[in-house]
């Protein structure tokens, strides 16, 4: 079984930045892609930003230029550093690990960007 454990949500006002976290444990044997997906209050869940297990990296064009994802593979985490937060951008933030033809889900970190 696999766990994903995000953390580093919060509220901050338009214009400030956040760093999230997700940490990934159990039987994981191995480099595999990871991901950030983001749903908004009565919105269908996007893809934010992906990261492969040698660290190519894919993004959403509403978050090209202002959220870097990146990876630390001794401890199986991905972070999502997102700067120049919009209100467009709040939403639960989920992250997700694909292991073969298994993909695994964390319950998600709040993000709210409000003044």
């Amino acid at each position: 079984q696999v766990q994903l454990v995000e953390s580093g949500g919060g509220l901050v006002q338009p214009g400030e930045s956040l760093r999230l976290s997700c940490a990934a444990s159990g039987s994981i044997f191995g480099i595999y892609p990871m991901g950030w997906y983001r749903q908004a209050p009565g919105e269908q869940r996007e893809l934010v930003a992906t990261i492969t297990g040698a660290g190519s990296t894919n993004y959403a064009d509403s978050v090209k230029g202002r959220f870097t994802v990146s990876r630390d593979n001794a401890k199986n985490t991905v972070y999502l550093q997102m700067n120049s937060l919009k209100p467009e951008d709040t939403a639960v933030y989920y992250c997700n690990i694909h292991i073969t033809y298994s993909t695994y889900w964390g319950q998600g970190t709040r993000v709210t960007v409000s003044s």
